[in-house]
């Protein structure tokens, strides 16, 4: 767990710009705004690496899959322009950010970004045909709440449990805001603090979810990089499946590859007399054209991370009923509990 404990005496402003941000909220000084479909958000308390890009796709395919019409808002973090665009699976993280792209090519839904995502649903519902089935899900926007979401999804994990708030720690907002969360999704290495959520009061939805990681099968040394929030995860998970790391170089979260760092990795790989890179998805996606300079007996291959929903079948159900409740009063009305498998007639 990354700390900075000399940062400590910092925690206290960056509350108080919550609580001011909170006041403006409830008193509508911060305007909070709605789409016409409804907005399922996929967020989490801490600075990055809980999984929040896995979760959306893997939440895309299942509704998807059911027969609702899905796409998902992002902001589109480290790209170029500011303007609303829908991601091109083929295009370039520049243009896009790397998690929509990584999002576009893998969950096989609309992706589209802006700088604010209510110009990334508006644009999305003027691109679609308006079905009685459509749901946005919005990336990483349990903190992003000028726009109105109808089902807030939370990743919590131990170490959020023990973490210290920005910026001396790594959380964005303190544990009570969970509050605000309509389900916490955990990790099912981690179900025991099922209970110790429930002692602090939650009585709503507890999702559990296994995270894994596709790794390519390498023979000999490998070098392993990567530019994500928790890099040594990917490394333990790469070593876990039997690679054997030459070296381990870490980039700074979301980093922006360039050729200087592309010759870092090639020395690397001579001195660790490795022939392949080992890096994740996103970083792959990153480093673009880049990878054409890498000479011809350097390889390079990406491990895929995903997340699977135990019991998917009752999680998606359980979403579907709150989006489409009984009463008739919920953003999908005609959508029900039993629709799950297949999207009903549409009355």
């Amino acid at each position: 767990m990354t700390t900075r404990p000399w940062l400590q005496p910092l925690a206290p402003v960056y509350r108080l710009g919550l609580a001011l941000r909170e006041l403006r909220l409830r008193t509508g000084l911060e305007r909070v705004r709605r789409l016409q479909w409804p907005v399922v958000s996929v967020g989490s308390l801490s600075a990055g690496g809980a999984g929040k890009t896995p979760l959306t796709i893997a939440l895309a395919r299942a509704l998807n899959g059911r027969g609702i019409v899905v796409d998902v808002l992002s902001r589109g973090y480290g790209r170029a322009g500011r303007a609303a665009a829908r991601v091109d699976p083929e295009g370039r993280a520049e243009e896009f950010g790397d998690e929509p792209l990584v999002i576009a090519r893998e969950a096989g839904v609309p992706v589209y970004v802006a700088a604010e995502r209510i110009d990334t649903g508006r644009l999305a519902e003027r691109r679609s045909a308006l079905s009685p089935f459509s749901v946005h899900l919005l990336d990483d926007g349990f903190q992003h709440r000028q726009l109105a979401r109808d089902v807030d999804i939370v990743l919590l994990s131990r170490r959020d449990l023990q973490d210290r708030l920005l910026p001396a720690g790594n959380l964005r907002e303190p544990l009570q805001a969970v509050r605000r969360a309509d389900a916490i999704a955990i990790s099912a290495d981690e179900a025991e603090i099922e209970t110790e959520l429930r002692d602090r009061g939650w009585r709503g939805a507890m999702w559990r979810v296994r995270r894994g990681m596709e790794v390519p099968a390498v023979e000999g040394p490998v070098i392993a990089f990567c530019g994500i929030a928790r890099p040594e995860q990917f490394f333990a998970g790469l070593e876990a499946a039997g690679l054997r790391l030459a070296a381990r170089i870490a980039f700074r979260d979301h980093h922006r590859y360039a050729a200087r760092d592309l010759e870092r990795l090639r020395a690397a790989a001579r001195a660790g007399y490795a022939t392949t890179l080992v890096t994740t998805e996103k970083d792959r996606v990153r480093l673009g054209k880049l990878v054409e300079s890498l000479p011809k007996d350097l390889a390079i291959k990406a491990a895929q991370l995903h997340m699977e929903i135990e019991d998917e079948e009752a999680a998606i159900a359980w979403l579907i009923d709150k989006l489409g409740s009984e009463d008739g009063s919920g953003p999908l009305k005609s959508l029900r509990k039993s629709s799950c498998g297949k999207a009903p007639t549409p009355e």
